[in-house]
This record gives C-alpha cells, structure tokens and sequence, in this order.
C-alpha cells in the first residue's frame, strides 16, 4: 500500500504541480499562535507577493489576520478582481483553516517554483484568505481535541453566538422587493445593525465594504457538499419540508459549486456522510432553511457572489487525515479561484475618460444588478452566451451593448456614458433606501453543519 506522502507526490504529478511539497507528517493543527507563525512565515518567503493585515479582533481580543496574495499587494488594480476564502467560521469545524493554511503555503512554494498556472492566478487576481474568522471558538473547540470534540463545543465564538446565524437578514426584504419590483442589489441595512452584530461579523462585514470582492468561499465542516444560496427559503417552514430557493443567478451558482465538487477528489460523488446530494451540490435551503447567514449576505448587499463548501464529515478530523484532505482539497481550491476569471468585465467612464463608480450593471433576464468600483472597474460571472448589458448612473444615459461570453476568460466590455440632458427625466435605475420596510421573523435557530 502506498504511504500518504507517496499518494501526495503521485497527485502533484498528475496536476501537473512542481514545488516542493509538505511531508504528510508535517501536516498538523494550528492554534492560534501557530496559525499566525504560519502565516508570517509564507509572507517572509514570498514577501514581494504577500501581504498581511488585520480586520479586526474577536472577542477575546485575537486578530483576525488575512493573508493576501498578489502582484502588487496591498493595491487594487482595475480590471483585477478580489477573491476570498473564509474558514473557520464555525470554531469547532476546523478542516477549512488547516486546508487555507495550506493553501497559502502552497501558493508561495508554487510561486517561487515558476508554476505557470500558479504564477498566472497570482499575477492576475487579489486573493484574500483569511483562515479563521473564530480563533475564540477554535481554542475552546481545540482543548477537547479531535478524539473528544462535540458537535457544538467551540462551533460560537466566546459569547457562543453563532456566527453563520448573525448578519443582517436581507433576505426578507429581498423577498418582499420581489414582489414588488423594488431593489436587487446592495441592499440597504437596517438602522443600529453594527450593535445588533458581533465583533467577528462585524469585522467581516467592514470587510466586505472596503474590499469589491467578487468571488468567495466559506469552508465549513460536518458533511461533504457545494452548497450555494439562496439558504433561506421563500416559503414558511413546514416540518419535514424544504423547497428550492434560486437566485436570479442560478445557473452560475450551480457551475461555481460543480466547480470544486468535481475538483474534489469525492464530493461529486454525491454519497457522503450518510447523505446523498447529487453531484455533490445542493440549494441551501433546498437542504434546511438558515436564516441570517453570510453567503446570502453577500449576494444581497455585495457585488460579491459565495458559495458555502462543507468539507469534512468529521468537524475536527485527527492530524492523521489531514495530509489526504489537502490532496482531495487542493485542485478545488485552485479551479474554484480560477472561475473569478469567467463572464465579463470592464470600465464605467464618463465623456472625458473619468471613471464612474457605483454605476449599475444590468444585464437583462437576470434580475440582479451588480456595481461598478471606486475606480470605475465592475466584474459580472456570466455563463458562456450572449447577453444584453447595460451601464446606468444618476446624471447620466444608459447606455446599452450587446455581448458574447466564451468559456475561456473574461471579456472586456467597456462603457462610456454621457451626461444626463438638462430637463430630461430618463430610466436611470436607482433605488431608495427603504426604511421600515417590512421583514419576516426568523425560523428557530437551525444548528445544522452551516
């Protein structure tokens, strides 16, 4: 029988991987002062590539430190988007802050090596990991250890609030704007919401505000499938009954999540955990309904689009498994950041070659709009086919292109748009921020895997 690190060695060659790899008897877990060592280190090897920064504390004071990847760190360029990993979440699923740790090892020794693909990814991409987003649940999580862990021990952070049941619920207002032909995107929050959050979401939601991310995933463990939102359903909760709850991006939901299920070694597979989801996706609330969670966060008040990737039926597998989780893990996690890449993007210029940012992207029988960025760029993941896009901001005409999108990467579709006649009243879309509009009351607390 083949030894773990001889199975790695195989599955680099068949990837086409030529770094050096970690032994299988280096993979091991991190506390937190081991998780932050780690990082450091990849930033010293790789330093003109990496960058590190802080975007808050948690609870008990940890830094929730991300390490990014790029060119030129620390600058967003135009026409380069923002990607994101998140692990950890949950304190207690510990698989996708080991497999993020990795992954960011594996990026710099893949780097320097000359990988091309690797190198190509680098150059034309910001990657953002941040490995744990509950270091405080971790340690709680960590101290009764792989052989003992419950299902619930360490999954909140210190004041044991979970944190995939804490952001602002749009959900509800996106639900009734449906109906009423009301807004699609960035949706607005409700007042006081930074006291009604805590310190973690908080911090992940700035986030969120200062970065246009456009691609992201969240690593969660306790069972093995690509789920994608919508997670909470439209329709009232009957026990024993779940329905499908589709975005207006459905189909490109579903191509992100085949994405890293078929990347996975087994999770395409569909059987996995005593559960069965074909090819290895699901509707989130087509599994059980969750209100209050950060992918649909994104969705709705982002350009951002995320998906929710459980990794591991065991939510803190032994060191031992943790060297052929990475090797199932690692093409997944690569393809996935590749699909940023997909659809179209471009420019939003006025006459004299200024950029317009928070101009409206729209892209017609898809009924949800996305934004352009404080230097006027926008990034829309588009299947292959042709579309009609149009560019729209207050002052100024729409203006209308009609585009075909391949398979292989982005397509650059600019926009000049010219001022707004005086006197003119022209279809501008631009929506208010309601407030006092009516929400639905959560469903009770679903302390499902996510």
């Amino acid at each position: 029988m083949l030894s773990g690190s001889s199975l790695i060695w195989i599955g680099a060659l068949l990837l086409g991987l030529k770094a050096s790899l970690t032994r299988a008897s280096d993979f091991q877990h991190h506390g937190y002062e081991e998780m932050v060592s780690a990082l450091f280190a990849v930033q010293s090897e790789c330093p003109y590539i990496t960058r590190i920064y802080s975007i808050g504390h948690s609870v008990e004071g940890r830094h929730l430190y991300v390490l990014e990847f790029s060119d030129n760190p620390g600058i967003h360029e135009a026409l380069e988007p923002e990607f994101k990993y998140i692990g950890n979440m949950h304190g207690n699923e510990v698989l996708g802050r080991e497999l993020l740790i990795y992954l960011a090892q594996f990026l710099c020794e893949e780097y320097r090596a000359g990988n091309e693909r690797i190198t190509h990814l680098i150059h034309d991409t910001r990657i953002h990991i941040l490995p744990s987003m509950n270091p405080d649940g971790y340690e709680v999580a960590a101290r009764q250890g792989p052989e003992f862990n419950g299902y619930l021990v360490g999954r909140g952070n210190a004041k044991e609030v979970d944190l995939n049941r804490n952001f602002p619920d749009l959900n509800a207002l996106m639900y009734y704007y449906e109906k009423h032909n009301g807004q699609n995107h960035h949706l607005p929050l409700p007042d006081n919401w930074e006291l009604q959050v805590e310190l973690e979401t908080l911090a992940v939601i700035k986030w969120m505000q200062n970065y246009n991310f456009v691609l992201s995933a969240n690593l969660h463990g306790g069972a093995v499938v690509a789920n994608y939102p919508f997670d909470k359903s439209r329709e009232p909760r009957i026990r024993g009954k779940t329905s499908n709850s589709a975005t207006p991006d459905e189909k490109i939901f579903k191509k992100l999540a085949k994405t890293y299920s078929y990347g996975h070694s087994w999770m395409h597979k569909g059987w996995n955990c005593g559960d069965y989801f074909d090819e290895g996706i699901t509707n989130g609330a087509s599994w059980y309904s969750l209100s209050k969670g950060m992918q649909d966060f994104n969705y709705l008040h982002t350009n951002c689009f995320e998906i929710t990737l459980e990794l591991s039926c065991d939510k803190f597998p032994p060191a031992t498994a943790l060297a052929s989780e990475w090797l199932a893990n690692r093409e997944a996690l690569v393809s996935y950041m590749e699909q940023v890449h997909h659809g179209i993007k471009g420019m939003v210029y006025d006459e004299n070659n200024n950029p317009i940012s928070n101009a409206v992207i729209s892209v017609a029988g898809i009924n949800h709009d996305i934004t352009s960025g404080t230097d006027g760029d926008y990034f829309r993941l588009l299947l292959p086919g042709t579309y009609t896009v149009t560019a729209s901001a207050l002052g100024y005409q729409p203006f209308t292109k009609t585009v075909t999108v391949g398979p292989a990467e982005a397509v650059q579709l600019d926009f000049y748009l010219k001022v707004q006649p005086k006197g003119t009243n022209l279809n501008v879309k631009a929506y208010p921020n309601k407030k006092g509009s009516p929400t639905a009351k959560s469903p009770p607390t679903n302390l499902g895997p996510r």
